[in-house]
């Protein structure tokens, strides 16, 4: 059960080390872009090539969707990126449903673990195996592997990383589910929890009134993808890469930028300033500081 790329390598795995996947549940095909051509998900479209029988449902409570789903008599059930499964369909295989999460489990439950381990400046993160129970990522731990978060990581590099190291956690548990030998710890509820819920428009503004390194790693926590944003005299910009400027002038307030129209774009932090490295304008496509002033130039009155 899965639907973007980040599911993609499990599905492949388990099918290269000749287990029998019997279905894939992805969600429903979508018309995208200006044409609204209807788009299949990632998974999709593995499980095709692989002639994977492939259903979508749209309600996951509905009786057809349920019937059809114990016609396969699957007796392991694997979540990968999928949405939040009712107790009729997790606690249906005999030998249950596990769910593979972008995250060190019990930190960083929640829809968008990658991103906001790197927003907080965390320095490890990593993947989780564990069994579905009704609160969701609250089950037993099955497996966990950690993966260093590097000073320049963007949540891009990250989720490859992730993605590839998960692919190969989830065929470990199976692996060990099959041969009875697998683990099964419950998390601990003793230490402070660190959520990651899921991120809208508006979570990706960027607030000034933070200190620089904390700007830098919002901006890494959501590049490229939503990507973070601001107003900057008075035109909108998504920030994709920023970093920490030397800049002596500390009487200007949070968010007042200065420019040299030239290569560098600085804005004031709470105790410094960040250089933006790389931004797109409205209507324009991803690019350098230097290729933006090639063609554009800012009120460096500011």
């Amino acid at each position: 059960m899965g639907t973007p790329e980040f599911a993609v390598p499990s599905l492949e795995v388990l099918v290269e080390n000749q287990f029998n996947v019997v279905a894939v549940i992805t969600a429903p095909d979508k018309p995208q872009g200006r044409g609204q051509k209807i788009v299949y998900s990632p998974v999709k479209d593995a499980a095709l090539k692989h002639n994977i029988p492939v259903l979508q449902p749209t309600n996951l409570k509905s009786p057809e969707f349920i019937e059809a789903l114990k016609s396969y008599q699957a007796n392991l059930q694997i979540v990968v990126a999928f949405r939040m499964l009712p107790e009729i369909v997790w606690n249906m295989p005999s030998l249950g449903t596990f769910n593979l999460h972008a995250s060190l489990l019990p930190q960083y439950r929640g829809a968008a673990p990658i991103n906001w381990a790197i927003i907080n400046g965390e320095k490890e993160t990593g993947v989780t195996t564990f069994f579905l129970q009704h609160e969701i990522d609250t089950g037993s731990i099955i497996f966990q592997e950690k993966e260093t978060i590097a000073d320049d990581d963007s949540v891009g590099t990250l989720y490859e990383r992730l993605m590839q190291k998960g692919s190969r956690l989830v065929l470990k548990t199976v692996e060990a589910i099959q041969a009875g030998t697998y683990p099964s710890v419950p998390q601990s509820m003793s230490e402070e929890i660190k959520h990651a819920p899921k991120i809208f428009k508006e979570t990706c503004e960027i607030k000034w009134d933070q200190s620089a390194v904390d700007v830098v790693n919002f901006v890494r926590g959501l590049s490229p993808y939503p990507s973070a944003w601001c107003t900057l005299a008075g035109k909108t910009f998504k920030i994709f890469k920023t970093s920490v400027a030397s800049k002596q002038d500390q009487n200007r307030k949070p968010g007042e930028w200065w420019s040299d129209d030239k290569t560098q774009l600085l804005v004031k932090t709470s105790d410094g300033w960040i250089q933006i490295d790389e931004l797109q304008p409205e209507g324009k496509k991803r690019m350098s500081i230097q290729d933006f002033f090639r063609g554009n130039k800012l009120n460096t009155t500011n």
